[in-house]
């Protein structure tokens, strides 16, 4: 990494490398088990006919539902003869350029620890059910595993032009917030909604939210929200499409044409949106989860 490039400077855990990874994934008590079984059968419940098609036919060929938190190793030998993959155990959110790096050689960190049954709901740093089950799944589908590993080659380049928050913000509405347009109507396929049931109803069927075909370069400008329900979702029209969208983009050019900060508000429509759907941001409007709003 050149020596104008900015780094986070998070405090490295002793036991682990440069790369951060663990030295192996973790035992996990009969508990914590118990909670991944709890999480998935919740999930399951929900999903059907809300997930996208490509995420469901990624849970059913890598069978995350055999019992208890999965074995990586298992896993990445799976996911591997699919595409390329493997799923490796980090101790906690890494840095952003570890990160990328670990993208860009079809390597998925996931946090080699989960939730306890007293926060299903809720946590605020992801554990190894959002990272495994929101995640893993889509890497099982060809094209969708190529954006992936192009997103993590992207982050060199935005780190260079000190543009993370644009990049970040092209991350949350797709792997961690996005929704598709397949032939039966809008489902999810992002990570942070379907690993978590209010929200995997909520992007697709209430009312509160827009929903907005994606356009790269307005999505780099929108700010988004970590703590609570997106007021705002943008659609892709196929993996193809986003592929096309992101990796054949001329980001060194959109770059210099981004402000260092955020244009739109996460709730924004805006005159050249493509609107699918026009929220009505009452659950905003109400406060949000801080208020005790109905999610509608």
């Amino acid at each position: 990494m050149g020596a104008g490039v900015f780094t986070a400077p998070l405090q490295r855990p002793a036991h682990v490398g440069e790369d951060w990874l663990e030295p192996a994934q973790r035992r996990y008590s009969p508990a914590e088990h118990a909670v991944w079984d709890t999480l998935y059968a919740r999930q399951l419940e929900v999903l059907p006919g809300r997930a996208a098609s490509a995420f469901m036919a990624g849970l059913e060929r890598l069978d995350l539902g055999r019992g208890g938190v999965p074995d990586f190793a298992r896993l990445s030998e799976e996911l591997g003869a699919l595409t390329g993959w493997s799923v490796a155990p980090v101790p906690m959110l890494i840095p952003d350029h570890v990160f990328f790096w670990h993208l860009a050689n079809r390597r998925f960190p996931a946090g080699n620890f989960i939730r306890g049954a007293d926060s299903l709901d809720y946590i605020q740093e992801p554990d190894v059910f959002h990272d495994v089950f929101g995640h893993v799944p889509m890497l099982a589908d060809p094209t969708y595993a190529d954006y992936m590993q192009e997103y993590g080659r992207a982050g060199w380049k935005a780190m260079r032009h000190n543009r993370l928050k644009s990049l970040g913000a092209l991350y949350w509405y797709t792997v961690e917030f996005g929704l598709i347009q397949e032939a039966d109507g809008i489902r999810a396929y992002g990570a942070g909604i379907l690993s978590g049931p209010t929200e995997a109803v909520f992007a697709v069927e209430a009312q509160s939210p827009n929903r907005i075909m994606l356009n790269v370069d307005r999505v780099m400008r929108t700010d988004y929200v970590i703590d609570d329900l997106q007021p705002t979702y943008f659609v892709i029209e196929s993996f193809d499409a986003l592929y096309h969208d992101t990796v054949d983009r001329d980001f060194d050019r959109l770059y210099r044409s981004l402000p260092p900060g955020f244009t739109y508000a996460n709730s924004a429509v805006i005159d050249v949106d493509d609107v699918l759907h026009r929220g009505t941001q009452e659950y905003l409007l109400r406060g949000g989860r801080g208020s005790g709003a109905k999610p509608v």
